[in-house]
Parts: structure tokens; sequence; C-alpha cells
């Protein structure tokens, strides 16, 4: 008898040079591409990243468990006595995205302020750059309950960040201090169902000026986080002048208490069929003091570039931890199915898809931390090109791994004991969330044509010589040039 090894003896022979929890869990090794860019990482940010991967492997991931178990009691709650509010669809009244947080969240919370993470995010917190900040996001977008046991999730992180830079010491004690300290939490309010919001200068809420109050007026849908009860502030965006004024200068930010008379959360919305925390909500005549404004009137639209930008880079941060993990669920089924006579590792067609994700997600990272270098030297306004490159690129690579994840696990990738069906749906709503992929597309292609013609680019296109030759076409207008 032969005693060569066997195929699948051989698969499992295979040297396993990562750390046993993945990569991302490595707290020896950075992602190789940043190696280009290790002359622009500190020796904070090396000790920092050992410190949040200490804390989850810690404390993280044995209460993932709890954190489980307490959801689905607090989810039974809901569905056994919750009562509707005024104005709100009933038909949704007790469904799971009304409960609380699980408790384990704000015990979680108090072993980060301990390790000095808590309220990462913040600069003078995490003393990170913003291509430091990058690899960090890969993880939280692995492990989504170290995001909120730090205080570092979205729409959290963008609205504290607006009322650092642009909030009045009052607005600062009554909204910012609770929300550093993950007391309450807090909804960003922009898309509206009857104009197409991903141009802003369509939103057409209303924010009217009577005596020392602002009247609100407004239809807003899919804003996240308003369900929940933890929420207890809105950032709203509305119109502050008419329609005769500057474009840009129309639009205003206010902050509106969610229990303020007036706002009503109509329902929550799907996305793909199944229920989320993304809010349907009407403003119907609602007052707020008018130092609630924020910043000044006309100034919504500068705040809300100073917000979106780092938004951006950190929704393809956490997006490209995710491409890992579903890179790693193919690495795992593949070793441990057979299939045609041999292990799946061993087809062909399996090793090409696994090697061509590994060539996305390096050129997706790589990506990525230029435009967070481009946001570090030059600011978020300059790097908008870059930032809507990697807006773009990470979540479509990442849909395309996980698709084909789901490919190789068959019947098991779309059921409920996988969690890819989870990642595929998140996912994709990152393709939406702050700007759609052709409003980053146009805006890439404005900054290309902001660039003059070059001598090298006309030698390239050619000419037709024979056309002036011939004199055939003295009667055609000239072309004027393309307005952008």
């Amino acid at each position: 008898m032969s005693t060569a090894p066997s195929a699948t003896a051989a698969i499992f022979d295979e040297p396993q040079t990562e750390h046993p929890l993945g990569y991302i869990l490595d707290p020896e090794n950075v992602p190789a591409e940043l190696e280009p860019f290790r002359g622009r990482l500190s020796s904070n940010f090396f000790e920092v990243r050992k410190k949040i991967i200490n804390f989850i492997r810690e404390d993280v991931i044995p209460a993932q468990a709890t954190a489980k178990r307490q959801r689905q009691e607090l989810v039974r709650k809901v569905q056994e006595s919750r009562v509707p509010a005024p104005g709100e669809d009933p038909a949704y009244a007790r469904h799971e995205v009304w409960a609380g947080s699980p408790p384990i969240i704000a015990e979680l919370g108090k072993k980060a302020k301990a390790r000095g993470l808590y309220n990462f995010f913040l600069p003078e917190v995490g003393k990170l750059s913003v291509l430091e900040y990058a690899p960090i996001c890969e993880i939280f977008g692995a492990f989504p309950l170290a995001n909120l046991a730090m205080n570092c999730m979205a729409p959290d992180t963008g609205n504290m960040e607006v009322l650092e830079k642009y909030g009045t010491p009052e607005q600062k004690k009554q909204w910012l201090e609770p929300l550093l300290d993950g007391t309450i939490r807090s909804a960003f309010a922009m898309t509206e169902p009857g104009v197409a919001s991903s141009d802003a200068t369509n939103i057409c809420s209303t924010i009217v000026r009577e005596g020392d109050e602002y009247v609100i007026n407004g239809h807003k849908w899919y804003i996240s986080g308003a369900c929940r009860p933890e929420c207890k502030v809105f950032v709203f965006l509305g119109r502050t002048t008419g329609s005769h004024g500057e474009k840009h200068m129309s639009h205003s930010m206010i902050l509106v208490p969610r229990e303020a008379p007036g706002v009503t959360i109509v329902r929550p919305l799907a996305v793909f069929g199944h229920i989320h925390d993304h809010a349907e909500i009407v403003f119907d005549n609602v007052r707020v003091p008018v130092t609630n404004i924020l910043l000044g009137e006309g100034r919504g639209f500068e705040i809300a570039q100073g917000r979106l930008g780092p938004g951006r880079i950190h929704h393809c941060m956490r997006t490209i931890g995710t491409a890992e993990q579903a890179l790693d669920s193919i690495i795992h089924r593949v070793r441990s199915r057979k299939a045609f006579g041999k292990m799946l590792a061993h087809h062909d067609t399996v090793r090409q898809f696994v090697a061509e994700s590994r060539i996305e997600i390096t050129k997706s990272r790589l990506l990525n931390y230029l435009a967070a270098v481009q946001a570090d030297d030059h600011g978020f306004k300059d790097a908008r090109a870059y930032i809507s490159m990697t807006k773009i690129d990470a979540p479509r690579m990442c849909l395309k791994i996980i698709d084909e994840a789901i490919q190789i696990h068959g019947a098991h990738g779309v059921s409920q004991d996988s969690q890819l069906t989870d990642m595929y749906t998140n996912i994709r709503h990152v393709r939406l969330a702050d700007g759609p992929d052709i409003v980053h597309l146009n805006t890439i292609a404005k900054e290309e044509f902001k660039r003059k013609t070059s001598a090298l680019g006309e030698w390239a296109s050619g000419k037709n010589t024979n056309i002036e030759k011939y004199g055939k076409f003295q009667h055609v207008a000239p072309v004027a040039a393309a307005k952008l």
C-alpha cells in the first residue's frame, strides 16, 4: 500500500503562515499594502493597533454570544408588548428594529474606556492620521461589535465630528457630551423620498425662522439609526432661503430632538425586502430654538462636505475588512468540501477566483490608502476624486467576492446559518450610502475634464487631413466646448 499523502491530507498539510484568528487580528503584521507608506506610520499607530486587537480578542469576541442572547431577549419584549407611537404604521410596531442595545455594549464600553480606546475615531483620542485609521477600520469591518463598544459607529461618528467642529458650547453640552459618553445616539436626516436626493440641492424640507424659533417641515426617509430607542437627536438638512438664492447657500443644518412635537417616525424601511433600522420620518411644524442652528443659515453644504468626506473613506475601509472575511470564508469552505473527485481547493476554477480575489483586494486597499494620503496632505475637498474612486471601487470589489463565496457555499451560502447574505445586503447598501456610484463617477469625470488637452493626447487621437483637403464639411458649424 502506498504511503504517499492523499490529496486531502496535502491540502491540510500546506503551511498555515497566518495568525490563528486571521491576518486581521495578527498584532505583529500589518497589510503588505502599507509598506509603501511605512514612513508615514507613527509608533503610536502600531501601539494602538495592538491595543485594539487585544481588546477584541480578550473582551469583544468572548462577549459575542452574550450580546446575541441579550439582543434576542430585547427583541422578544418588543414583539410581546410594544405599542406603536401616534402616527406610526402599526404593521411594523413590534418589529425587532425597535429593540434597544444589549447591556453588554455598555459593559464593553467601560472596558474600552479603561484601555483608552473609547471615541477612538476622534483625532485627539486615537491621534491617528486618515491613513493610519484605514487599517483600523478594516478591523471594525470584520468585528462590528468592537465598533459599537468603542463608540465608533456611523452615523454618530459623523454627527459628533460636526458638533465638535461647528457646535456652540451650549450645543456641545446638550448633545455632544452625552454622545461622546455613549448614553444617547443620533441620526442624520438628509434623504427625501419626493426628490432626487443624490443632488443635495434638491432637498426641499424647510427651516423657517419665526421669532426665537425655527419651524421645520419635511419628509425624510432612509434615516439610519432613527428607530433605535437610544436615538435622541437628528442633524437635519433643510432649505432656509428662497429657491432664488445661490443654490449652495440655500440650505442649513439644525439640531432636532427626536421627541420634539411634530416628529413622527412613520415606519422602518427595508433593504432588499428585509426591515432595517432606516426610518421614514415626517416633520410637521416642528419648533426648535434658533440656538439649534449649526454654524449659521446657508452653511449646510459646507458642513455636509466636512462630514461626508471622512465617512466615505471609513465606509470603504470597513468594506475591505468585510472582503477579507468573505475570502476567508471561501478558503475555509474549499478546504473542507470535496466535489467531482477532489477537494474544492484543487479545482482550477476555484483557485483562479481565490487568486483574483487577492489581486482585487490588494488593488482596492492600495487605492483606499492613496485616498487617505491625499486627504491627509491636501484635505478632504481636494482629495474628492480619490475618495470617489475608492467609494466606487471598494463595494464593487467586495460584492463580487461575497457573491462568489455564496456560489462556492451553495445553498448554505444563502441560508440563515451563513453570514454571507447579511454581508451582501450591507455592502450593496454601501454603494448608495453617502452618494450612489453615478454621482461619484461624475465627480471623477469632472476632475478629469478640468485638465487641458495635451499634445500627447492630440497625437494619440490622430487627425484625418483629408477633411481639410477636400473641404466638404466647411458648412458644418464648429463644435462648442461642452458644459461640464
